[in-house]
């Protein structure tokens, strides 16, 4: 079962997906210098973009979800990246694994509210 919580990085360019768990794991860790550990998602795609795979760890162990379309193809997520991993939304992702198209990326929540111990307030 996909989390619904927590981040999910497409990695930016097309890949084997062949891969699988240490593969995968790999491009993560080498690519895109993050640990493939730490509860993200990471989302893959082949160069025709007809499959994608989603590699997660769900606290005991390594999961690979693969989708296969049976008609048309997966956007196009590598093309407007510079390199580094795409940040996607669980919506967004849902909204790519269903075979829709990504045209905008418009936050709609705030964002997460980062607690400061009141100590480390400097006083005004």
């Amino acid at each position: 079962m996909i989390p619904t919580r927590g981040a999910v990085f497409a990695f930016p360019a097309p890949v084997d997906l062949r891969n699988g768990f240490n593969g995968l794991y790999a491009l993560v860790f080498r690519h895109l210098d993050r640990d493939p550990l730490d509860g993200a998602l990471y989302l893959f795609t082949n160069a025709k973009r007809t499959s994608a795979k989603v590699l997660h760890f769900d606290g005991t162990g390594l999961c690979i979800y693969h989708k296969r379309l049976a008609r048309g193809r997966f956007a196009s997520l590598w093309q407007r990246a510079d390199g580094s991993a795409v940040t996607l939304t669980r919506a967004e992702l849902a909204l790519f694994l269903e075979g829709c198209r990504l045209l905008d990326h418009q936050p709609l929540s705030p964002p997460e509210i980062t607690r400061i111990p009141i100590a480390a307030i400097p006083p005004s």
